[in-house]
């Protein structure tokens, strides 16, 4: 769970990381928390973020999809958008998350997909809809990032995920 084997990357972004000995896989993949959850990235540009997440490990005592789970995927979606709008200069650091949760999952594989609604030089807003198997909407979210420029210590973290 959690590998990030399959993503399709826009082949300028796979050159631009490239380039700087940076692993895009490692970079923009979930993170740990995105690995436990088992987060799976399925494709990733600046226009068009797309992940999946098993509902199996992420309920709430009801047995539910957990809202934060969706929180989560939502965040992950929109971050790694935010982070290829911004290119390798920047570092993609949200700044609001707001989710509405509008039916129950309890079990399968939902699919989150993060489209943008503002690319600017500072920040970067996303809407992300996570859907179930049957594609019916289970959450709406937007995500807004600071795009920060990168420091020494981002540097060195970055070829640390890489």
């Amino acid at each position: 769970m959690g590998e990030q084997q399959h993503v399709k990357f826009p082949q300028e972004v796979i050159d631009e990381y490239a380039a700087l000995g940076v692993d895009l896989l490692g970079l923009f993949s979930a993170g740990h928390l995105g690995t436990r959850m088992g987060v799976q990235i399925v494709e990733a540009s600046a226009d068009r973020v797309v992940g999946t997440m098993p509902v199996e490990g992420n309920t709430q005592p009801y047995g539910l999809l957990h809202g934060g789970a969706s929180a989560v995927l939502a965040e992950t979606l929109g971050s790694i958008g935010s982070m290829l709008h911004g290119g390798s200069s920047k570092i993609a650091v949200g700044v609001d998350l707001n989710c509405t949760h509008h039916r129950g999952v309890r079990s399968g594989l939902v699919t989150g997909v993060a489209t943008p609604l503002h690319r600017g030089r500072s920040t970067a807003t996303y809407e992300i809809v996570v859907s179930d198997e049957q594609g019916r909407r289970v959450c709406s979210a937007r995500l807004t990032c600071l795009l920060r420029d990168v420091g020494p210590a981002d540097e060195e973290r970055v070829r640390a995920a890489g």
